[in-house]
Order: structure tokens, then sequence, then C-alpha cells
């Protein structure tokens, strides 16, 4: 299999038809280049990629929230803070106003270079979403790598020290739980009060929310489901607990999503497989939409979605329902 033939079926989805809202959310992946390699990882990213957002695109974002209006601007990748723009972007935007958010994997912060960067993301304000696929040391060097937990829990402490995820410190720190294999995430909130507990008992670190996300069956994680002949079964789990209340609170409904190229797609999974936004054959650049309201718009979907949609619901801000 060519590593760019899609792993599940991008037609005769029986997914339902969405139209997009009003956008809210611009969210950029600023390269595929990250200091991990992580089982899960919808977008294949590692230390050997070469993917990296230029400056002109860069530029070219900034010109788009402006023209735009969207309030939000969602920083991901790979690690965002390894491109080489990623403080200038972060200090435009804030100076535009906007709220920014970056996916951290917390190991960046012990990376050379990087010495400085909690003090950075605290004095911009940038909320951090930060990636712990559990509490447990074990699962997440078996998910991550060996050394992976302790480096992500003084990353934590390290963000505390700063004032995220304290009290009345406006600085919001929200942490991502991913399952370890091809089930549906567990419910938020007990889960939520048992990161909490465990983290300040055993490490003393604090956090705002928890996110659970399901892991989307594409790129490594896909390729390992189909090598271990288990991804028919997980999408065919996806796809019986749908519930369509989900529908309405998808992430996909009011953000776009930028590739570290300038173009644009549905969503950060849409992108992974290259699906056009909206549907249709053509790519579009972020350069030709920015007179373009793209309300009521289709939304360019395929199996992978029942990921978003299943039982209590998946998408970046985590639990739909």
């Amino acid at each position: 299999m060519s590593a760019t033939q899609p792993l599940i079926p991008l037609h005769d989805t029986r997914f339902p038809a969405i139209r997009r809202g009003r956008l809210e959310t611009l969210q950029v992946n600023l390269g595929y280049v990250c200091n991990q390699t992580c089982f899960h990882c919808h977008v294949n990213a590692g230390p050997n990629r070469r993917e990296v957002m230029d400056r002109d695109t860069v530029d070219l974002v900034l010109d788009y929230l402006r023209a735009s209006g969207a309030k939000t601007l969602d920083l991901t990748g790979g690690a965002p803070e390894m491109n080489p723009h990623f403080r200038d972007l972060v200090r435009e935007a804030r100076r535009l106003g906007v709220k920014v958010m970056d996916r951290c994997n917390l190991t960046i912060l012990e990376q050379p270079g990087q010495d400085d960067l909690a003090a950075f993301l605290a004095e911009h304000r940038v909320e951090v979403v930060a990636s712990l696929p559990c509490y447990l040391e074990q699962n997440v060097d078996a998910q991550r790598g060996d050394g992976v937990f302790q480096a992500s829990i003084r990353g934590l402490q390290q963000l505390n020290a700063r004032g995220y995820g304290q009290p009345g410190s406006g600085l919001v720190l929200d942490l991502v739980f991913n399952p370890q294999g091809p089930s549906l995430p567990p419910p938020q909130g007990p889960l939520e009060a048992d990161y909490k507990r465990h983290l300040g008992e055993q490490y003393g670190v604090v956090f705002n929310q928890l996110f659970t996300i399901a892991n989307m069956p594409i790129h490594r994680f896909g390729k390992q489901l189909r090598k271990e002949g288990r991804l028919e079964a997980y999408l065919d789990l996806l796809k019986g607990a749908h519930r369509d209340e989900n529908l309405a609170a998808v992430m996909c409904r009011s953000l776009i999503s930028v590739d570290w190229q300038g173009y644009v797609h549905d969503c950060d999974f849409n992108q992974m497989l290259r699906m056009p936004l909206g549907g249709g054959t053509a790519r579009n650049h972020l350069r030709a939409l920015m007179e373009v309201d793209l309300e009521g718009r289709e939304i360019a979907v395929a199996d992978h979605c029942f990921g978003c949609t299943a039982g209590q619901g998946s998408s970046c801000g985590g639990a739909l329902s």
C-alpha cells in the first residue's frame, strides 16, 4: 500500500450529510516535524518529517485572520513549536486580539532551544492543550516511548509554575486523553476526576479540563489496525455507536483546517486524508478564500467521521455530549 492510498473508504459512506455554520476557529498545522513518534498519531508525525510551513504561508494565515474575523487560532502539528515562525505567529495573532491555542506534547518543553517556551506561552496568554494519553506512567510510555511520561510531568510542572491551571490565573491548561487502542473513550467527567486526583496527589500537578478524543483509524494507527486485522472491526464499532445528536457540535461546522502548504480542509483528519474542502475534486488554497463566506457549505465526510460522533462524541474540544 502506498503512503498516499487511503486506509478507509472515502466514498459511499453512510455518514450523514452536514453543512458549515459560522466560522469561529482557524486550525493551522505548522508542519509534521515532531520530537515524538506516537502510536496513535493520525498525522504520522515524527523527527524525520520535513514538512514545515514557510514564512509566506504564515503571513497568509495572519491575513486570513484579519479578513475572516475568526476569533480562535488553533495551532497544531507535529509539534507546532518546532516551526521557526511559531512565536512570531503567536505574537501577531495576539496583537490582533485572537485567542491562540497551542496543542503541545509537553516533552517539547525540554527540547534544546525551548527552555523559555513555558514563559513565552504564559506571557502571551496562550491556551495550552497538552496531550497526556493516560495518568499512568506505564501506559504513556507504551504508547509514546520510554521516559515520555516523566518528561511530560516535568513539562506540566513547568507550566504550573508559570501559573497555568492555577485558580484565578486565567492561564488555561487542558489535557487530552486518547484510548490505548481501538476502543471508545470512557466518559469524560469521571476520567477527568481520576486524572486530577492522581496527578495532584502524586506529582502536585493541576489543570483545568480533560478532553477525551477517539483515535482516528488513519495513518500510523490505521496501518497498525489493518496489520492486526482489526481495522474493519474498529470502523464497525464507531459506526454502531454513532449518535445523531452529536452532529450539531462536531468541530468541522465551525472550523477550517489549513495544512503546512496553505491548502484548506474541513478538519485536521480530512487534511491527513487529502480530502479537499467541501468534498470537491480540486484543492482550495487559503489565498483563494479571503473574501469567501463558507457558512452553509457542504462538509466532506467519509467513514472516519464516525470517530467524531460515536458514543459521547469526540472533537478537538473533547466529548460533545
